[in-house]
């Protein structure tokens, strides 16, 4: 019987505090709303004002200025709480602009009290007041409006730059998404290309009864435990890539070492820039398969890697096989490669292929803008 009492009282309190915690807010989001930008506006107006209804009033400028600057802030308080005020059948617009017309007369009232000892009837009857009481009432209804439109103007063209602008990012947001959605099918697409390739080697020492086929066997299982980890990581570097490239030359030699002799040199400070995965293995594959395989007396891979005077990386793979054949289809692996070089280093970013002298080929990749990770 205890708990049910504990959870009555429970409620009892959060009823009692919730209703006290919502003014609170309202408060607070007031405040926020108040800014001085706009009570330094307000101030500069009314002083403006009062300097244009000097020459009229015989009452001493200080007190017309007071008078001017209470007016200012009262109806800047009246304008900013109108705003949180919901009316359905009336535009929010409106309802601020009704708030500052129908509290012009009364706090221009407001400010002659002070000068009658608070006597509410006191005002009307005295001429000079009255007038005065006219002039600043009016005054107040020609510009207090104008300043409401136009702080309301202000208020909707920044809310629609700051709407724009969530949506150029929201955009962009959705744009990167889609990359990167992208850039993982064509990884997804590179990855069975590598292996399969891969795996017709060592069954081609299989079927012919290679005593390699052992060795080359557990050292493909040996590279891909190595490696399979890494192709999928969205921060490789050059290092890490090269590092596949030896493992996968390495593989190859043992297959043909007779046909296949490699050269990597790449300078040690370009290891650690930021370099999309199996994009330079893509490269050594295509030598291997297209030009040393189909050549006889098989051939020589090199792979270099330099950085230019405007800071662009070239990588460059050539190989001495059986060079270019126009008959030859043009492979995925290399079209997948052109995009993801787009989508990784931006536009700029290119893939050349050429004859290399005095036989083989010459693949240049150009990477502008590569960083350190």
């Amino acid at each position: 019987m205890a708990l049910p009492r504990r959870r009555r009282y429970r409620g009892a309190m959060s009823a009692t505090l919730e209703p006290a915690a919502l003014p609170e807010r309202g408060f607070n989001r007031f405040v926020a709303a108040l800014s001085l930008r706009g009570a330094l506006l307000a101030m500069v107006l009314a002083s403006l004002a009062a300097v244009l209804l000097n020459p009229i009033f015989v009452t001493p400028f200080p007190v017309l200025l007071g008078r001017m600057l209470v007016i200012a802030l009262l109806l800047l308080l009246v304008f900013t709480a109108a705003g949180f005020w919901s009316v359905g059948w009336l535009p929010r617009w409106l309802v601020q602009v009704l708030a500052v017309v129908l509290t012009a007369p009364l706090a221009t009232y407001l400010v002659y009290l002070p000068a009658v000892q608070g006597q509410v009837f006191e005002v009307l009857r005295h001429e000079g007041r009255l007038s005065g009481f006219v002039l600043i009432t009016g005054t107040v209804l020609v510009v207090a409006p104008l300043l409401a439109l136009g702080a309301l103007y202000r208020e909707r063209d920044a809310q629609a730059r700051s709407q724009a602008l969530g949506f150029a990012l929201e955009r962009s947001q959705l744009e990167k998404q889609a990359l990167d959605a992208r850039l993982k099918l064509l990884h997804a697409q590179i990855e069975p290309h590598f292996l399969f390739n891969t795996l017709a080697n060592v069954q081609v020492l299989v079927e012919s009864g290679s005593p390699q086929a052992s060795a080359v066997l557990k050292s493909l299982i040996a590279y891909l435990r190595a490696a399979m980890p890494r192709l999928a990581d969205e921060h490789a570097t050059l290092g890490d890539e090269l590092a596949l490239v030896r493992a996968y030359l390495d593989l190859m030699t043992m297959r043909m070492p007779d046909r296949l002799q490699y050269e990597i040199d790449v300078p040690d400070d370009l290891r650690g820039l930021r370099f999309p995965g199996m994009a330079l293995l893509t490269l050594v594959e295509n030598a291997i398969r297209h030009g040393i395989d189909p050549a006889e007396q098989g051939g020589r891979v090199e792979v270099q890697a330099r950085r230019n005077g405007d800071g662009t990386l070239t990588l460059r793979v050539a190989d001495t096989g059986a060079g270019l054949r126009e008959s030859a289809p043009p492979g995925t692996g290399l079209a997948n490669l052109r995009e993801r070089l787009v989508m990784f280093y931006g536009a700029a970013a290119r893939l050349e292929i050429a004859e290399n002298a005095p036989r083989g080929v010459l693949v240049c990749m150009h990477c502008p803008g590569a960083i350190s990770t």
